[in-house]
C-alpha cells in the first residue's frame, strides 16, 4: 500500500532598502488538473517600474496556468507578451514551481540565471544551474525545465538574484544559499518557512540591515502524510 505525501511551502520576501514597493511579484494558482503552481518574477531594476514589469509577467503566466497550459508553453508565452508589450526594452526573470498531481512530479521552469536548489532522498543536495536567460529583450528565449519525482524527502528552493547579491558591496558576501540550505537540512531543519526566513534574514544581515536589492525566496518540501487531509494556507503581510 502506497504511503500518502503532503506538500509544504514557505515564502519570504523583502524589498530593496528605502524603496516603497518590491520589484518582485509572487502568485500562486491551483492547477485545473490538480496541484498548484507558484510563479515568481523579478522585474528589471527596482521599485514601481520593476513591479509593473513583474506584474505583467506573472499575470500572463497565472492566466495561462489556470487554463491548463503546460509550464514550458506558459513561460514562452509570458516572454512573448513582455517582448511585444514593451518592445524588447525591458527584462524580467521568471520561475515557475509546479506541483503536478496528475504526473506526480514537481516541474521547475527557469528563465533566470540564478540556480534552483534541490535535495532529494536519493541524490542528496545539488543545483539546477543549467545556463538560463531572463525574458523580454531577446526574440528567442526558452525556459530551462526539469521534472522531479513527487516523493517524500524532496526540497526545492528558488530565489531572485537579490539573495546572491547580498553583502557583495561593503559586506561579507556573497551569500551562499546552497551552503546555508545544506546546513539547515543536515541539522534537521526541514520546515520550508524556516528555510526561507533564514535565507532572507542572513541576506539582510550581510547587507547591514539595508537590502541593496529586492529579495524573494520560495521553498517547497514534500513530507509523508501526517494527520488529516485538510488543505491549509497562511501568510503574513507587514504594511
Amino acid at each position: 500500500m502506497s504511503v500518502g505525501i503532503e506538500v509544504h511551502f514557505g515564502v519570504a520576501k523583502i524589498g530593496k532598502y528605502a524603496t516603497r514597493e518590491s520589484g518582485d511579484t509572487l502568485e500562486m494558482i491551483e492547477r485545473p488538473h490538480g496541484g498548484l503552481s507558484i510563479v515568481l518574477a523579478d522585474g528589471q531594476r527596482s521599485g514601481k517600474s520593476a513591479k509593473r514589469i513583474s506584474n505583467v509577467v506573472v499575470r500572463k503566466a497565472v492566466q495561462l496556468l489556470a487554463e491548463g497550459v503546460r509550464d514550458g508553453a506558459v513561460a514562452r508565452a509570458a516572454h512573448d507578451y513582455l517582448y511585444a508589450y514593451r518592445g524588447g526594452k525591458v527584462s524580467s526573470t521568471l520561475n515557475i514551481l509546479s506541483v503536478d498531481t496528475r504526473t506526480r512530479t514537481i516541474v521547475v521552469s527557469r528563465n533566470n540565471p540564478a540556480p534552483v536548489i534541490v535535495r532529494t532522498a536519493v541524490d542528496g543536495i545539488y543545483l539546477l544551474d543549467e545556463p538560463s536567460k531572463g525574458m523580454g529583450t531577446n526574440v528567442n528565449v526558452k525556459p530551462v525545465i526539469q521534472e522531479l519525482p513527487l516523493q517524500a524527502g524532496t526540497t526545492v528552493v528558488a530565489f531572485t538574484d537579490g539573495l546572491t547579491h547580498a553583502g557583495t558591496i561593503g559586506g561579507d558576501g556573497p551569500l551562499d544559499p546552497l551552503d546555508i540550505t545544506r546546513q539547515l537540512l543536515d541539522s534537521g531543519q526541514s520546515d520550508p518557512q524556516h528555510i526561507a526566513d533564514t535565507l532572507v534574514m542572513q541576506a539582510i544581515e550581510l547587507d547591514k540591515g539595508r537590502p541593496r536589492d529586492d529579495i524573494s525566496v520560495v521553498v517547497i518540501t514534500v513530507w509523508p502524510l501526517f494527520g488529516d487531509e485538510v488543505r491549509r494556507l497562511s501568510g503574513r503581510l507587514p504594511l
